[in-house]
């Protein structure tokens, strides 16, 4: 039989990490909802600045094109933007579609491909054209039609770097319903309610965009193989440049479809976690004392569960408290799952909310085990990339449900 009184210190020291997790949570998902942010709307900016929109493509040949189309059709003045497609084993019938379009192409090949390797070459590539932007999207992100204006606005105003609000582009299987869920929650976690406490946004990969010249030093010094945007983010939080989020203005994501690519997907994001909490954790200390609250907060959130792992460990702790009649332990894991589940809630948008029937709670389950399989397998995500396939499964009209009225998908 096992020891659970409450001395025990192995339960203890787990109920308290477990403990920790919840708190961090339902502290910024409270400040996103009840805190409100005194920066005023954007104003259109006076100077149109040069932007390069940067889109790695590694074998993405389904959807580049579709994308390129699409975040063609900004209201930014056409000459004062050029989309670069940093093309990483594209078929050649892709490559001449693309060099026919208004649009830069940058060839690449590597022996081992990786994000960080495809802009460096993107940058190069570009060294003869003097761009004040930079902005990264991913090879199947659709800008909004005013995404490029108001970003451009947003550094009008003296920010150097800000993201924007990546959101769902599909949710056409349980999957991905479940996926663009977890995306908001994030959105309005370490993004919305971050700044709302006067923190740092969280970057997320895409849809974030830079004082060019200081991506161009960032990306010289990284050498990431995935996570390529926590690197970036430790950088420039080491540094105290200040994140901006600019929760209306849009851009949309292809979430995963199915479970196998959600498996594969996690297993590199917590690759990456890992990684980085092994790399900053005694820097992130460190930097708390020296009073830099960004920094160390950013190594704390390398400390954290993954959401769903957290959840399923407290319904399981739950429900063996049940079993074994524990009542003092089933009351201290209840009460932590009561609180997450309704931090949970309050940071979904209920457009999004009126998505998840039973038939996406019950995959809940299946990619509980898989994202434990994923931690299994991480290592897989050291020396390699994995990459994320993206349209594998036909998206029609009308799969998008969480859209923006005043920023329509192009």
């Amino acid at each position: 039989m096992f020891d659970l009184t409450i001395n025990h210190p192995f339960l203890v020291l787990f109920t308290l990490y477990l403990f920790f997790n919840v708190c961090y949570l339902t502290t910024y998902a409270w400040a996103g909802v009840l805190k409100r942010r005194q920066r005023g709307p954007l104003k259109p900016a006076i100077t149109h600045r040069k932007i390069a929109v940067l889109m790695p493509a590694y074998r993405e040949d389904a959807v580049i094109v579709d994308s390129v189309l699409a975040n063609l059709r900004q209201e930014y003045p056409a000459d004062r933007f050029d989309i670069v497609v940093l093309a990483d084993s594209l078929q050649p019938a892709t490559l001449t579609t693309l060099r026919a379009l208004p649009i830069k192409v940058v060839e690449v090949v590597f022996e081992v491909s990786s994000i960080v390797k495809s802009v460096n070459a993107g940058i190069a590539a570009l060294a003869d054209t003097p761009y004040d932007i930079a902005v990264m999207a991913d090879a199947d992100n659709h800008m909004a039609a005013d995404f490029l204006s108001r970003i451009n606005a947003a550094f009008e105003q003296g920010w150097r770097v800000v993201q924007g609000h990546r959101t769902a582009k599909n949710t056409n299987t349980p999957v991905a319903i479940l996926d663009a869920v977890s995306e908001e929650i994030n959105n309005h976690i370490f993004r919305k309610g971050h700044r709302a406490l006067g923190l740092s946004s969280a970057l997320i990969g895409s849809g974030m965009a830079f004082e060019y010249s200081l991506l161009e030093e960032l990306m010289a010094q990284s050498n990431a193989l995935g996570g390529f945007d926590k690197e970036l983010e430790m950088r420039i939080l080491m540094n105290k440049i200040k994140v901006e989020y600019l929760e209306d203005v849009y851009i949309y994501d292809e979430k995963v479809q199915t479970g196998h690519v959600f498996e594969n997907q996690r297993t590199r994001w917590i690759a990456a976690q890992l990684r980085y909490l092994r790399l900053e954790l005694r820097s992130g200390i460190t930097e708390l004392f020296r009073g830099n609250i960004d920094y160390a907060d950013k190594v704390f959130q390398t400390m954290l569960l993954p959401r769903l792992l957290l959840l399923g460990v407290l319904v399981w702790c739950t429900i063996v408290s049940v079993m074994i009649s524990q009542w003092l332990w089933f009351c201290i894991f209840a009460v932590q799952l009561s609180l997450l589940l309704l931090t949970l809630y309050i940071s979904i948008p209920g457009t999004l909310r009126q998505l998840v029937s039973w038939r996406e709670l019950l995959q809940l389950p299946i990619l509980f085990v898989r994202y434990i399989r994923s931690i299994a397998r991480y290592r897989r995500a050291r020396n390699r990339f994995l990459h994320t396939p993206h349209g594998t499964v036909p998206l029609t009209a009308g799969n998008s449900s969480f859209v923006s009225k005043s920023s329509p998908v192009n």
